[in-house]
C-alpha cells in the first residue's frame, strides 16, 4: 500500500526550542532592551508580528555589528526541546503515513541552522534569510521574513513543490506570528498544533499540546491523523523507552464575570 504524504511544517522559537534568538543575540553582542524593542515595534504594528528582529538587524544601531558568524554561535547556544531527531525519524513512516518535516520561522536562517546541524537538512529549513556585503559582512537587505503572511506564502510554495493537497498539513507553532498560517491551515481542513498557553494561539489551533519534549506533537497527529487510540500510543512511546506519565486532556472556560454597572447595562436586581 502506498505511503500517504503530509506536509508537517513547525515554527521555531519556542516551539522546537526554549530560547527567543533574539535576545540570546542581544545578550552575545551586549545590546540593550531587546524585549522593549520588540514590544514597541509590535504596538506601532509597523511590520509583521516575528519580523522584529530581522528589522533591528537591519535599521537598529546596536545591531549594525552583526555578521553571519555571530547567528550561527547563536545557533550554537540554543536550547531546544528534547527527541527532535527521534521526532524526525519517526514522522518517515507512521503506520503507513509519511510527513515532511520542514522549519518555518521569522528566526534567522543561520541560526536555525546552527541549532539543528545534523537534525534537520538545511534544504527544510526556512528562516529569514540576509544578504550580505561581500567586503565588510555587514547585512545590508532582508530576502524573505518568514513572518505573519509570509509563513503562508512559504508554506504554500512548499506544499505545491511536494505535490500535497491541503488537507493534507499539519502545521505547529506557539506565537503571535504563527496566527495568519494557522488560520490559513484551518481553512483548507489540515490540522493546527499549538505549543503554548497563549490564548490568541490556543483558540484559533485544532489542538494545543504542552511538554518540554518535541515528541508531544505525535500525540495530536497519531489521533487525529492516523487515527490510533491512547493505547496504541502508548505502546508506540513505549516502544521507544518512553512513559507518557502526564497525558491529561483538558478544556478550560476561561469567564470573566462582572456586575452589570461595570459594563454600563442595567443593574441586576
Amino acid at each position: 500500500m502506498a505511503q500517504k504524504h503530509f506536509l508537517l511544517a513547525s515554527d521555531f522559537d519556542q516551539t522546537l526550542s526554549f530560547n527567543d534568538s533574539g535576545l540570546i543575540l542581544s545578550q552575545l553582542i551586549g545590546a540593550t532592551d531587546f524585549t522593549g524593542k520588540v514590544n514597541g515595534l509590535s504596538r506601532m504594528h509597523f511590520i509583521q508580528q516575528g519580523g522584529e528582529l530581522a528589522y533591528l538587524l537591519l535599521h537598529d544601531p546596536e545591531y549594525r555589528c552583526v555578521r553571519r558568524e555571530h547567528l550561527i554561535e547563536v545557533g550554537k547556544q540554543i536550547r531546544l526541546k528534547s527527541h527532535i531527531r527521534l521526532l524526525s525519524q519517526l514522522l518517515d513512516n507512521i503506520d503507513g503515513h509519511h510527513f515532511s518535516f520542514y522549519v518555518i520561522s521569522a528566526a534567522p536562517e543561520e541560526v536555525i541552522q546552527s541549532a539543528l546541524e545534523g537534525i534537520v537538512p538545511h534544504d527544510h529549513i526556512h528562516g529569514t534569510r540576509f544578504h550580505y556585503d561581500s567586503s565588510s559582512g555587514e547585512i545590508q537587505s532582508i530576502i524573505r521574513v518568514p513572518a505573519g503572511y509570509g509563513k503562508v506564502a512559504v508554506l504554500e510554495e512548499l506544499r505545491t513543490e511536494l505535490q500535497i493537497s491541503d488537507d493534507r498539513v499539519v502545521y505547529v507553532g506557539d506565537g503571535s506570528s504563527d496566527v495568519h498560517v494557522m488560520m490559513h491551515v484551518n481553512r483548507c481542513d489540515g490540522l493546527t498544533v499549538a505549543v503554548s498557553e497563549a490564548k490568541f494561539i490556543t483558540r484559533i489551533a485544532r489542538r494545543t499540546v504542552l511538554s518540554d519534549d518535541a515528541l508531544c506533537v505525535l500525540v495530536p497527529i497519531l489521533e487525529e491523523i492516523v487515527g490510533w487510540d491512547p493505547q496504541r500510543i502508548r505502546a508506540l512511546f513505549g516502544s521507544y523507552g518512553f512513559v507518557l506519565q502526564e497525558w491529561e486532556k483538558v478544556r478550560t472556560d476561561s469567564v470573566t464575570i462582572r456586575m452589570a454597572e461595570a459594563v454600563g447595562s442595567r443593574a441586576v436586581a
